[in-house]
């Protein structure tokens, strides 16, 4: 986006949300960068967060999600309007959790893991209670997109022994396609968490929600490559976590997360590829500023490793853990030969 592009885009908002609220914009600030839909809006009296989404229908399905959650939990935004193609939500806080996670260690470290996560199931169970599971369209359920899904474990084989050629592809798409039942925010990398003034974590950006597993949210999280956990740890903390009132059993649950995050990692490896291959590696600095995609070695090798650990809890997923640990490896030489 250009320039003029992106001023057109800002005296939009503004105009929108001037008009909205009826007061003046103080300031503006692009906290995600200038590329990016959404922006801080400065007033007076408080600071509003505004979203340009790219057609009415996401602004306004993200705006009935919000409205109908916050009725139920404070762990989401609050819509305060919405107009066109803009959503204007209450600021959560400048403190996103990517940032803050990487600056915090031992007990602390995984204290905030556990209510990233518990925050998830909480923003299940209002969604749940407020009739969402029935009202939201259904996510990844065409053959296409499963198929894709799927498929791409064949990206693994340059970096390994490609030992996931020889899985069965069919039975992979029969685990992942499971009845559409449970809200999902979709995307809950840990860049749309913040940490507000009242030290509550709470999620944001819910312009791709929709019906599906579950475990997907969870997912998003453990195989977000910034994120610094161990999947041996992840795995604990969503145990501890698990809310049963969603209407399924721990171990199913579980065998369904390990293969969604399985495949989720080799998904968020690709773009760390393609992305690395366009621009270069980038600085892990600049990569938890701007919410990037983690081009950079050590993120690779850490999503590999996570991918590898959910891979080896079933016989068929473990040649995928398998080739997780050559590319682990070749990333690991890769940061050697750089330092």
């Amino acid at each position: 986006m250009g320039k003029s592009s992106r001023k057109k885009r800002l005296d939009r908002i503004v105009a929108a949300a001037e008009a909205y609220f009826a007061k003046p914009v103080m300031d503006l600030s692009t906290p995600g960068g200038e590329g990016r839909s959404s922006c801080r809006l400065h007033f007076a009296d408080q600071t509003v967060i505004a979203t340009l989404r790219p057609n009415f229908r996401r602004a306004h399905l993200e705006a009935y999600v919000l409205s109908k959650i916050s009725a139920y939990c404070d762990d989401t935004p609050k819509c305060l309007g919405v107009v066109g193609e803009i959503i204007f939500q209450s600021d959560v806080g400048g403190q996103r959790l990517n940032v803050v996670i990487a600056k915090t260690g031992g007990a602390k470290r995984r204290a905030l893991a556990e209510e990233a996560v518990d925050k998830i199931f909480r923003v299940q169970s209002a969604a749940r209670q407020a009739g969402l599971n029935a009202d939201m369209p259904h996510l990844g359920v065409n053959d296409d997109w499963i198929e894709n899904f799927t498929h791409a474990i064949d990206a693994l084989e340059p970096l390994s022994s490609g030992r996931s050629a020889k899985v069965d592809r069919n039975a992979l798409a029969e685990l992942v396609l499971q009845p559409a039942r449970q809200f999902v925010k979709w995307d809950c990398r840990s860049g749309n968490a913040a940490i507000g003034d009242d030290n509550r974590l709470r999620w944001f950006d819910f312009e791709y929600a929709g019906v599906r597993h579950g475990a997907e949210d969870l997912a998003w999280l453990i195989g977000d490559e910034a994120w610094p956990l161990s999947g041996a740890v992840m795995e604990e903390i969503v145990r501890d976590a698990f809310d049963p009132s969603a209407g399924y059993d721990l171990d199913p649950y579980m065998d369904f997360l390990s293969v969604y995050v399985t495949l989720h990692c080799v998904q968020r490896l690709k773009l760390i590829l393609k992305e690395a291959k366009k621009r270069g590696w980038l600085s892990k600095t600049r990569v938890r500023k701007f919410d990037d995609a983690g081009v950079h070695p050590e993120f690779a090798a850490h999503l590999c490793r996570v991918g590898a650990h959910f891979a080896d809890r079933r016989p068929l997923t473990a040649p995928i853990g398998c080739d997780f640990e050559d590319a682990a490896r070749m990333f690991d030489r890769m940061i050697a030969a750089a330092a």
